[in-house]
């Protein structure tokens, strides 16, 4: 038997012969690479690079002959997979340049909205809406009593926050990016956060078993390493349909979307990003590209389940940075690193159950978790940041340019905030089975 450190060419397998008369093309490859990725300005959204994976070789206009077909595919996943880690490590490097570029940096605040007659003094975040208390019903079913309660008190939730949501839709419109405090109760983030790790666990098992795609358990996200990007299966927990309930009939989300896309909006992401200890700071981007005479493409939700701490990597937004003069300055490599330079950012250092809404162009960027860092250097364990999330489309725009981090079968329904606030209406606070739509959605998850 070979020893696996002989270097003799004798003793070398056909693949490792194959891999060494090729690597005088991956070393042009790489290069090529080096310079497409530094010439593009790292404009392209992180999503779509790392689906490139896919296509970092071109097939063959002929199919190699059968007796050496798996050796083929064997090396071209392997130079593949050699250029996206070369890939990888130039957006590392440069995710690294613009933490020296951009510094001036502050967290994000609650936005300070006062709507006559809503909320307490302070504006959002400084007081809690109150509800008046509604006298006993005349009905003998109690579960009947639960449901006519239920609906009152969203009706005159849905009241406070339509008057409120039309004032933060306006900041939200101009900053591209809104903190809203206290949106999921801090019991139900716990029992989220518990439910997101389990079902983590569980999805990587399903795809080392082969018993599912990977792409069906989780999103394509780049610089992959200490970062995963879960789709939830709304349906199949009651979880799911209570932090719903409480983020689209207790709280101003729904009432923002909806003052700019209207209640036809679809629901086009719902997942949970979890970055780890050791995760690397990604480079700023968009998730998608301003188009010109169109709006706003995505608003996406990120709704913290534990305290974020700045050595936790939080999210960083540069407000304003929606329009059409700001994503030129950032395609542009000749004012690039300069506007980034002038830039203030924000970071998402949020409470357990705070959230941020921004806008789908707005530049942003994971930052790094050095929570395992003591003193910026010993390794201790550390804290892994989950993000629960969801994003919901404008009505009047076809494909975003970004594949949706969404369960397939949850996408290709197409439910809209319309028909979601609806079927939440009947929740019912223990197993959700008053709410059809979603429970049909849980049944056609494989």
């Amino acid at each position: 038997m070979t020893s696996k450190s002989s270097t003799t060419s004798t003793s070398s397998s056909p693949r490792t012969n194959a891999l060494h008369l090729l690597l005088p093309i991956l070393s042009c490859a790489a290069v090529a690479v080096s310079f497409s990725t530094t010439a593009a300005s790292f404009a392209t959204p992180p999503r779509q690079l790392a689906l490139s994976r896919q296509h970092t070789l071109s097939p063959s206009p002929r199919s190699p002959p059968p007796s050496i077909a798996p050796l083929f595919a064997s090396v071209s996943d392997d130079v593949s997979n050699l250029l996206y880690e070369e890939q990888e490590k130039l957006i590392v490097r440069r995710g690294e340049f613009e933490e020296s570029l951009v510094t001036n940096v502050v967290p994000l605040e609650a936005s300070a909205v006062k709507v006559r007659g809503v909320g307490g003094s302070g504006g959002f975040g400084g007081g809690k809406f109150k509800t008046k208390k509604k006298t006993k019903s005349s009905s003998s079913n109690p579960k009947n009593n639960n449901n006519n309660n239920n609906n009152s008190n969203n009706n005159n939730n849905n009241n406070n926050f339509q008057a409120e949501g039309e004032a933060l839709a306006r900041i939200l419109q101009t900053e591209g990016v809104l903190r809203l405090d206290d949106v999921l109760p801090p019991a139900t983030a716990d029992a989220l956060l518990h439910y997101v790790r389990s079902l983590r666990r569980a999805s990587e098992l399903q795809v080392r078993s082969g018993e599912v795609p990977p792409l069906h358990r989780f999103a394509d996200v780049l610089l992959k390493s200490h970062r995963c990007d879960l789709p939830l299966p709304l349906g199949q927990s009651p979880l799911l349909s209570s932090a719903l309930h409480s983020l689209l009939l207790r709280s101003p989300v729904a009432s923002v979307v909806e003052r700019v896309f209207g209640r036809d909006a679809t629901l086009h992401e719902f997942s949970c990003l979890v970055s780890d200890p050791g995760s690397q700071r990604q480079v700023l981007h968009p998730d998608t590209p301003h188009l010109d005479g169109k709006g706003p493409v995505l608003y996406t939700c990120f709704v913290a389940l534990q305290d974020v701490t700045p050595e936790m990597g939080p999210t960083l937004w540069m407000p304003g940075t929606h329009s059409k003069e700001a994503h030129d300055a950032f395609g542009d490599g000749s004012v690039k690193d300069d506007f980034l330079r002038n830039q203030t950012a924000v970071a998402g250092t949020l409470k357990k159950g705070d959230c941020a809404v921004f806008d789908s162009r707005v530049l942003h960027c994971g930052t790094a978790n050095r929570s395992h860092l003591e003193g910026g250097t010993r390794s201790v364990g550390g804290t892994s940041r989950a993000l629960f999330y969801f994003s919901f489309k404008n009505p009047e725009v076809g494909y975003t340019g970004n594949p949706a981090s969404i369960r397939p079968e949850i996408g290709r329904a197409m439910v809209t905030l319309g028909e979601l606030m609806e079927d939440l209406e009947g929740w019912d606070g223990r197993d959700g089975k008053n709410c059809v739509l979603i429970e049909r959605l849980g049944k056609s998850l494989l």
